[in-house]
């Protein structure tokens, strides 16, 4: 793992509690740091702290990704406001935590985001078998996704999405014309409920109705108030 965080009490408080979880942890202050650390031996998850001095968080999430650089991020903020937080979703980031934290919704954000980048355990030995379309394409409410490739696409328009708005629009489709309540979404997408005062969820579909509404077409995911969401053409 690795972790930027220009606060030195923050850096070394987390770090110790980092490695008593079990982590393997390098520590760095800076972007710049981070930068050089990562290229020089890809982490398997990132931990960076938004507000750092020279290159800060959202900027080495940037860089990062467009490289090609796929490695699960967690963004630590201080910044409350929806927008400081979609914009840290729109800079590659996969999650965030907000300061004050607690380290226990940190080692869970953690927990999740590795578990859903781990590779797919190994099948029992048998007969050679060929996937079928339905293992690797879904389709619901006019869009289609490709789940081996990572693509999606509404009519004609391929959406780039981050790794979490993919896994939670592929729930969606699974269950279009369902209404997923929030511990459901929270317990497939994120492993975790992180209960009612959370906002997390809410930024990611905020953000992916960005990605999916279009000029003229109706909106597909709808709110069910005091329930969650579903994915419906109206």
């Amino acid at each position: 793992m690795l972790l930027a965080e220009d606060d030195r009490a923050i850096r070394h408080a987390l770090e110790r509690a980092l490695t008593l979880e079990g982590y393997a942890v390098t520590a760095v202050a800076d972007g710049v740091e981070a930068l050089a650390q990562a290229h020089r031996t890809p982490p398997d998850v990132l931990l960076l702290d938004v507000m750092m001095p020279g290159i800060d968080g959202l900027q080495v999430c940037r860089v990062l990704r467009a490289e090609g650089d796929r490695t699960p991020i967690l963004m630590l903020t201080a910044l409350v406001e929806t927008a400081d937080r979609i914009a840290g979703l729109d800079a590659g980031a996969d999650d965030y935590v907000v300061k004050p934290f607690d380290v226990e919704e940190v080692f869970a954000r953690l927990r999740a985001l590795l578990r859903r980048t781990s590779p797919a355990p190994a099948t029992e030995p048998g007969p050679a078998r060929d996937a079928q379309p339905s293992d690797r394409r879904i389709e619901g409410a006019g869009i289609r996704m490709d789940l081996q490739a990572r693509r999606a696409w509404r009519a004609d328009r391929e959406l780039e999405l981050t790794r979490t708005e993919f896994e939670l629009l592929e729930l969606l489709v699974r269950n279009a014309g369902i209404v997923l309540d929030h511990a459901t979404i929270y317990d497939r997408i994120w492993g975790y409920d992180f209960g009612p005062g959370s906002k997390n969820l809410a930024v990611y579909v905020g953000y992916l109705r960005r990605k999916l509404d279009a000029p003229g077409a109706p909106q597909l995911i709808h709110t069910v108030r005091g329930v969650g969401y579903v994915l419906r053409e109206e």
